[in-house]
């Protein structure tokens, strides 16, 4: 009897190593980031898209000669904070506006913006006539974002600074999956 009790033994364990080897393999195998699943992403695509509509309203609005200045895209329920999020969609926006032939003055080496820690270039509504002034610029571009559960809003627009008109604008959303949700985070 003792072999049969090892024999089967043996059987048992020969016929669950099939079911625990597939249990294992349909488990989901996170795969780490590369180059087809990253450039799949539509955020830059959607901020490029953004600015080309931009670019599209502007056409004929604008001298070729005179800069603009790019706002860092803020929280709408909190307009002096931002996040990476802001931040990056601002830089990829003033990069397309910049790739469209518009003269786009790059904020961050200058002294006379007002700067918070952590959050890049934020403009005072109260500072930007000077600043542009500063600067000969003819256009400001701003934005803002709100938050839903799925989704982020987005809202930008190129404003003439002595007068405060809008010369263009657009409004867009992106999904809240995992890139977005990760640059919305405070750090």
């Amino acid at each position: 009897m003792r072999i049969f009790g090892k024999l089967a033994a043996r059987c048992v364990a020969l016929c669950a190593l099939p079911l625990l080897l597939a249990a294992c393999s349909s488990t989901p195998v996170k795969e780490e980031p590369n180059y087809a699943t990253v450039s799949s992403n539509q955020f830059i695509a959607s901020n490029y898209k953004a600015a080309d509509v931009l670019l599209s309203q502007l056409n004929g609005k604008l001298l070729l000669d005179k800069p603009l200045i790019m706002a860092t895209v803020v929280n709408i329920d909190a307009l002096e904070q931002t996040t990476t999020l802001g931040r990056l969609v601002s830089e990829q926006i003033s990069t397309r506006l910049s790739q469209g032939s518009l003269n786009m003055v790059e904020m961050k080496l200058r002294n006379n913006v007002y700067l918070k820690r952590g959050e890049g270039e934020l403009m005072l509504t109260r500072e930007i006539g000077q600043v542009a002034q500063t600067h000969n610029a003819q256009a400001i571009v701003v934005g803002s974002y709100a938050e839903t559960s799925d989704m982020v809003f987005l809202n930008i627009k190129v404003i003439q600074p002595n007068t405060n008109f809008v010369l263009a604008a657009h409004d867009y959303a992106l999904a809240k999956e995992g890139i977005v949700r990760s640059m919305l985070m405070q750090h």
